[in-house]
């Protein structure tokens, strides 16, 4: 999906990586985009707020 929108490779290999490296974190990070998807929030706010939430823990993993 990724790289249909054009993100670099390197980013995306990234990414692959922090979620390699904390699968359980990424879990948790959509199951509360979800919840608040369904809660009316659209998608690019929900996703700020709950990556902002766990912004720390992310900063570990690059």
């Amino acid at each position: 999906m990724l790289r249909t929108q054009g993100v670099p490779e390197a980013q995306i290999d990234m990414v692959i990586n922090m979620m390699e490296k904390n699968p359980e974190l990424f879990k948790k990070i959509a199951e509360e985009i979800q919840a608040k998807i369904k809660g009316g929030m659209d998608q690019q706010s929900a996703s700020m707020e709950v990556m902002g939430k766990y912004q720390e823990e992310l900063k570990k993993l690059v």
